[in-house]
């Protein structure tokens, strides 16, 4: 009887016992090691970049003074203290007090909370329907592309803040989730339109084209394959989402369009607290310190991210040119140092 084994050849591993089929658990491993990998050197190069790691520190400063700023406080947001009325920052108060005895640091931490729980949604909500409307919009193309693109245009020249300011006074006692709502409904066309194009570009990869072979269905391609591949920057836009949306429920409830009393946001505090900037400044540079602060950190991070995220990005860059400088002042070093041994020599 003839041996029919297949005998490995150097370098080759089709007789190898050891190697990992597809679908192994060693090669789901690797694939989950390579993933890790992938994050902690993204997380490395966002701390790397110092405006990034800042923003970062910041923000989350930020979340904890909003989250858990009132356990810690002994007053309530709403709660009065008859015996201090517009008092400075104190030990009993440590922001203060307003006009009517209020504790503004309760105030300022409960708005905060809201105007970032307000960006989040936002941010969530527009990022995630401008992915996918813009990658179905690129991968079916003809009419489908065309009504779509014809929507987000439509929606583009409408002024956004003008119809918001309508809408919000006659659902005012619908919550601010509808507030949410109407901010993330016109603040995901111009994602939507970035996310078409990249799409445009990622159906025509192989992989792509494999799938649609074997006959998967258009929606799982779009889900698995396409939005993976434009993650990095849907995540980037989402990051400056949120504090773009918080400064538009900011504008919103200033001109009280936003947030409705006896809940506060950093907008009402600002609206309310604007003509004792000067008196009392306590009660407004808190609240819009707070706002200027988070604004920069969120723009911040998400200069950082794209930097992080972007292998052609000007950070990667100076950091190749670093490397290739330090190595060339490394080998002019060694060049000098054999020249001096050589001439010592003889």
């Amino acid at each position: 009887m003839t041996d029919t084994r297949i005998e490995p050849v150097d370098g080759d591993t089709l007789g190898r016992s050891d190697a990992p089929l597809p679908g192994d658990p060693t090669d789901r491993k690797a694939a989950s090691g390579k993933q890790r990998n992938r994050f902690v050197q993204t997380v490395v190069r966002v701390f790397m970049n110092r405006g990034a790691g800042i923003g970062l520190v910041v923000i989350v400063l930020l979340f904890a003074f909003a989250f858990l700023g009132p356990f810690v406080t002994p007053w309530g947001y709403s709660q009065i203290d008859y015996t201090a009325f517009t008092t400075p920052p104190s030990a009993a108060h440590w922001f203060g007090t307003n006009g009517i005895g209020q504790d503004v640091f309760a105030q300022t931490a409960r708005a905060m909370q809201k105007s970032l729980l307000i960006g989040l949604l936002v941010a969530l909500f527009s990022t995630a329907l401008a992915a996918l409307t813009g990658a179905a919009a690129g991968y079916f193309g003809g009419w489908t592309d065309r009504i779509v693109m014809f929507f987000v245009d439509m929606l583009l020249v409408l002024p956004s803040f003008l119809i918001i300011a309508i809408i919000s006074p006659r659902i005012q006692n619908s919550g601010w989730i509808v507030l949410v709502v109407l901010i993330a409904a016109f603040g995901w066309m111009v994602t939507a339109r970035v996310v078409r194009s990249m799409t445009l570009s990622v159906k025509e990869r192989e992989f792509v084209r494999a799938a649609r072979y074997m006959g998967i269905g258009p929606f799982r391609i779009i889900i698995r394959h396409i939005l993976p591949n434009v993650a990095s920057f849907l995540i980037i836009d989402g990051t400056i989402q949120v504090g773009a949306a918080v400064l538009a429920e900011t504008s919103l409830s200033y001109f009280g369009f936003g947030v409705q009393p006896p809940d506060v946001s950093l907008g009402t505090l600002i609206a309310q607290n604007q003509d004792a900037a000067l008196t009392s400044p306590w009660l407004f540079y808190f609240a819009a310190g707070a706002l200027v602060i988070f604004a920069i950190a969120a723009n911040l991070l998400g200069d950082g991210l794209r930097d992080a995220l972007d292998p052609t990005s000007a950070t990667g860059k100076r950091q190749k040119r670093t490397g290739r400088k330090r190595d060339q002042n490394q080998a002019a070093v060694d060049a000098a140092t054999i020249t001096t041994q050589a001439g010592a020599g003889a």
